[in-house]
């Protein structure tokens, strides 16, 4: 006869719901948490989500249930994935991994809250109707990263100025990134440099971006901000060490895995603040009273030892700039 523990344990995901159902049913609230990428990838966020949970009061199967919702790269399964929490129904929806999961729940219901993460102006995909009074059941946390591709590509003109060729990786169905290709190209004119678009839909794009770049002898790189490309962070960062190209990114969780340079937003930080959004609309507050929180402050994070490795010398004023130097 299987052990009782041992059954549950072969069950794992498939007894998910009846907890959550039986907990609802006990007064717990549940989270539903929906991501457009994979588990295994979103792992750290996950994690930097629940700290902002805990932070403020609730710890996950002690006083509130998360069901986990996966789209693994294909958006197409958003509605779907949505409609089973309006279905259940949850406490509330956090739609994570850029605007199409928070336009999803957005589109499946208007009376479940949605707390978002976005790195772009929610305002422009229609998510809220303003930052600081956000209107309907939708509020969530921004940062406006996608706005700083120029800046980026400042920083690495100042660290690679002999560069004249430099790539934009992009995704091109993601419409937080559609402006920066002109943004760019237009930053790029005034210092002087060619701007060349490359595309990544999938890991075989990545490949076919960098064998691009390696053929054509493109000296550095731009990654655009996009959940695509954040959770192929090992994958790109370990291509552009291997053809030594140098590259700034986004988030300081690219610099941190091995990357050269980031400027925008921890990832980490905004999952953490995303936790204690969602904390306070179990806690009764209104998404359509409660501002959106903007993290508003932007780091340079450098990685000397990515440097060192690709015969680079840090210029002193980017050191000076630098909010944290990886050794």
């Amino acid at each position: 006869m299987m052990k009782r523990r041992a059954f549950i344990t072969l069950l794992g995901g498939a007894v998910a719901w009846p907890l959550a159902g039986r907990a609802q049913q006990q007064g717990m609230p549940v989270i539903g948490f929906l991501n457009g990428q994979s588990s295994r990838t979103w792992a750290p966020m996950v994690a930097a989500f629940r700290r902002g949970l805990n932070e403020a009061g609730y710890v996950e199967g002690h006083n509130v249930i998360i069901e986990y919702r996966w789209a693994e790269g294909q958006p197409d399964r958003l509605p779907r994935l949505v409609a089973e929490f309006v279905q259940r129904p949850v406490s509330v929806i956090v739609a994570t991994g850029g605007n199409n999961p928070a336009m999803a729940a957005k589109a499946a219901t208007s009376t479940i809250p949605i707390v978002f993460t976005s790195n772009d102006d929610p305002r422009k995909y229609g998510l809220v109707a303003s930052l600081n009074r956000p209107g309907g059941n939708v509020t969530g946390v921004s940062w406006f990263s996608a706005e700083l591709g120029p800046k980026r590509l400042a920083l690495l003109h100042d660290l690679v100025p002999n560069v004249t060729t430099i790539a934009l990786l992009l995704n091109p169905n993601n419409a937080e990134t559609a402006r920066q290709p002109a943004e760019l190209q237009e930053a790029g004119r005034a210092l002087g440099l060619q701007i060349v678009i490359l595309h990544a839909l999938s890991i075989g794009d990545i490949d076919a971006a960098f064998a691009n770049i390696v053929q054509n002898r493109i000296g550095a790189l731009v990654a655009a901000g996009d959940s695509f490309l954040a959770s192929r962070r090992e994958q790109i960062v370990t291509l552009a060490a291997r053809h030594a190209v140098p590259a700034v990114y986004v988030n300081r969780e690219m610099a941190g895995a091995g990357g050269l340079m980031s400027y925008g937003n921890s990832l980490a930080d905004g999952y953490r603040r995303a936790g204690i959004q969602t904390a306070r609309v179990l806690k009764g507050e209104k998404p359509a009273d409660l501002p959106v929180d903007q993290a508003t402050k932007f780091e340079l994070v450098i990685n000397l030892k990515t440097a060192r490795a690709l015969g680079l010398q840090i210029p002193d004023k980017l050191l000076a700039l630098a909010d944290e130097v990886i050794e």
